[in-house]
């Protein structure tokens, strides 16, 4: 990270009234402005990266592990990421620089909005890299290279839904694809630019999904593949044969990791939550197994997650032993022989000061090359108009993705080069949609906030102009210097506009915007920046500085352990405290005292064990200790606390704690209204914190 930019950074915060992030953590300073996974004790925490990630697929080549992600309609096209110890990790690359497949993939008379290019299967056999991902109406396209940085060389077979390639070890080709019974498995040409018509008819039968993962584990053939939807599960099938028959599990099972379905400050205590489901799994040298898997998350869009992998029965199952087909949302970081510095997988500001882009940014359609530069004026995205009937319509809109829970977006613009009919500056790309800009009329500017779209599914066909609400206008003229902000909450599901003169005081323009996922971008919201036409002709230009993203909840209470310190633990469910019940040395709940005050035998002293790992020590000097399913205070005399006594102090944002057992992986659970005996029960947490699962804790001494 650059000086300038860390500068910005710090300086954003102090105009947002942030408590800059420091070093106490003991981590590295990007790390702690920016989400990172790795909590840098040994542990990490989901999700994988707190931004939008879509149909993740895997592999293992050696010590390296190579992540590729649906893009859809975005350029460049097919994310690829590279890691050494799966937590931490760096973009390697794309696939394509520019989806072009036709008129509708540039915003001409058309777009491709929800569609483009999903579901990657990425494979590495005899020393070349495979991508196959298919495009809507288009085709499956085939990339292969030497190199995981490429060049990628393409070629386009007949489509194919959601597929997978398995390169079998007696030189055959399998391909897997299709949502629903039975699915088809056919075989590829050796050289991959045809489908075998001699090859037998294969199908695997019976209730799997979509999103397919194909493999051949010690002999075994395998697939993964998800139920269609939000609040859904995922499949696996094994055979010994690849043509069957195939027996089929459930391999995780209605795990949300405290995901809601609604905005999570909106959610009721009977939400379903947002469940994990497609995505593959992999392993690592030392012998374990993992998955990175997908789940909804709102309006931030889809993300993923990192989960263990425990083989039961000859399955491969989400979860640890005695806890499966549930995953637990900070865990032991994966044995791949690596130990890595924590480090943000994105980082999204941009200067414009460098000879490229940021390549964490990608544009909403293919770009038109002639109309943006970093060269006319140097140090600034210079970004001339093209006409467009509305945002919606715009080409050229310059786009990152806004990282939860909480993010700031802003960037200075200067408008002295827009021509009469432009528009330009700051929105969030989504259906519906937003944005914060000047307009140059024959009078002159005028700053408007303004929400246009709704209630359109995807589909081909020509772009519709989208029906607009009054756009709010600022009573004072904006000058041709300004900044543009927008922040998004992603826990309301709420974003607000503002701009300023100065850079430092911001004012508010129009109401709060609410933000969905829909189907018709079929992604989260999209912070761009754009400059149309409404004229019908190419106008002038707008220029772009200092990008900014500040994320004032990447670190905090919600990633912190008290360690050391004596604290209270109140149920998120009922504010109950967790206590000792010194008369029966048992562990139980008591309702708070007049004005929600803890009870005396209400605090517990949290003792470090090590890679997140505690110790609750009761006032009088025992120790919470699980016994079958029961939570017990037991004596230790000089003895260290076992395994009995470990806890995996175990956060979800928002600051919801839960702790696990290492005895059967499961939690400490109180029955919410009804004080009484605490167990150890708990499989995850319900999705809106209510299952008495969840703990709040407060420092006390």
């Amino acid at each position: 990270m650059s000086r300038f930019v860390l500068a910005i950074l710090l300086a954003g915060s102090a105009a947002l009234g942030l408590a800059a992030s420091s070093v106490s953590h003991g981590l590295p300073l990007a790390a702690t402005m920016h989400w990172t996974a790795d909590n840098g004790n040994g542990t990490y925490s989901n999700p994988l990266f707190y931004e939008e990630f879509e149909d993740p697929d895997v592999i293992r080549v050696g010590e390296d592990y190579y992540l590729a992600g649906t893009t859809m309609h975005m350029n460049p096209a097919v994310q690829i990421m590279h890691s050494r110890d799966l937590v931490n990790w760096e973009l390697a690359g794309y696939c394509m620089d520019r989806l072009d497949l036709g008129p509708a993939f540039r915003l001409e008379g058309g777009n491709i909005y929800g569609r483009g290019i999903w579901a990657p299967c990425i494979r590495h056999h005899k020393g070349t890299f495979y991508v196959f991902s298919n495009v809507n109406g288009v085709g499956l396209q085939v990339f292969r290279s030497k190199s995981i940085q490429g060049p990628w060389e393409r070629n386009q077979l007949p489509g194919r839904h959601d597929l997978s390639v398995l390169f079998d070890d007696d030189g055959r080709i399998y391909i897997i694809s299709g949502n629903g019974s039975p699915y088809p498995i056919e075989e590829l040409a050796p050289d991959l630019r045809s489908f075998r018509t001699d090859a037998p008819k294969r199908a695997l039968v019976g209730r799997m999904g979509e999103g397919h993962h194909l493999y051949k584990i010690n002999g075994k053939y395998v697939d993964v593949s998800a139920i269609p939807g939000g609040a859904v599960d995922q499949m696996v099938a094994v055979a010994d044969s690849i043509d069957g028959p195939w027996k089929i599990e459930r391999m995780v099972q209605g795990e949300s990791l405290g995901v809601t379905a609604a905005a999570p400050l909106r959610a009721q205590p009977n939400d379903r939550g947002l469940w994990l489901h497609q995505g593959g799994i992999v392993d690592t040298p030392s012998g374990e197994w993992w998955s990175i898997i997908m789940s909804d998350h709102g309006s931030a869009g889809r993300m993923v997650a990192l989960v263990p992998v425990t083989w039961d029965n000859g399955f491969p199952l989400i979860g640890l032993p005695g806890n499966l087909r549930k995953a637990p949302n900070t865990w032991i970081k994966p044995d791949t022989g690596h130990a890595q510095e924590p480090k943000p997988a994105f980082i999204h500001d941009d200067s414009f000061a460098g000879p490229q882009l940021n390549p964490h940014a990608q544009w909403n359609h293919v770009p038109d090359d002639t109309k943006w530069s970093l060269t006319e004026m140097p140090g600034v995205l210079r970004l001339h108009s093209l006409p467009a009937t509305d945002f919606y319509s715009a080409r050229n809109s310059f786009c990152h993705r806004p990282p939860g829970p909480e993010s700031v977006i802003t960037v200075e613009l200067e408008t002295s080069g827009l021509a009469v009919g432009d528009t330009a500056g700051l929105a969030l790309l989504s259906w519906p949609y937003a944005w914060i800009g000047v307009v140059k009329t024959a009078e002159g500017n005028v700053l408007q906030m303004l929400t246009g779209g709704g209630g359109r599914r995807r589909g081909p066909g020509p772009a519709a102009p989208a029906p607009t609400n009054a756009p709010a206008i600022s009573p004072a003229a904006p000058p041709s210097h300004l900044w543009l902000r927008v922040h998004c909450h992603f826990d309301t599901d709420e974003a607000i506009f503002s701009w300023s003169a100065d850079g430092k005081a911001f004012t508010s323009l129009g109401k709060p915007f609410t933000m969905t996922f829909q189907l018709t971008t079929f992604q989260g919201v999209r912070p761009a920046l754009f400059n149309f036409n409404t004229a019908g002709e190419s106008g002038g230009y707008a220029d772009f500085d200092n990008y900014t993203c500040v994320e004032p909840r990447a670190r905090g209470i919600e990633r912190e352990i008290p360690i050391g310190k004596t604290v209270t633990l109140a149920s998120g469910a009922d504010g109950s405290f967790l206590a000792a019940d010194t008369q029966n040395e048992v562990l139980v709940n008591v309702a708070a005292g007049a004005a929600g005050a803890a009870p005396r035998n209400a605090k517990f002293l949290v003792l470090d064990l090590g890679k997140g790992r505690v110790a609750l020590k009761a006032a009088n000097g025992r120790f919470v200790s699980v016994d079958g399913q029961a939570a017990v205070l037991k004596d230790l005399g000089r003895k260290p606390p076992g395994k009995a006594e470990s806890f995996q102090w175990v956060n979800l944002m928002r600051g919801d704690t839960m702790l696990m057992s290492l005895t059967n992986h499961r939690y400490l659970a109180t029955r919410p209204g009804e004080p009484g005996l605490v167990t150890v029960t708990a499989t995850g947490p319900s999705p809106a914190r209510k299952g008495g699962e969840c703990f709040k804790w407060k420092i006390v001494e």
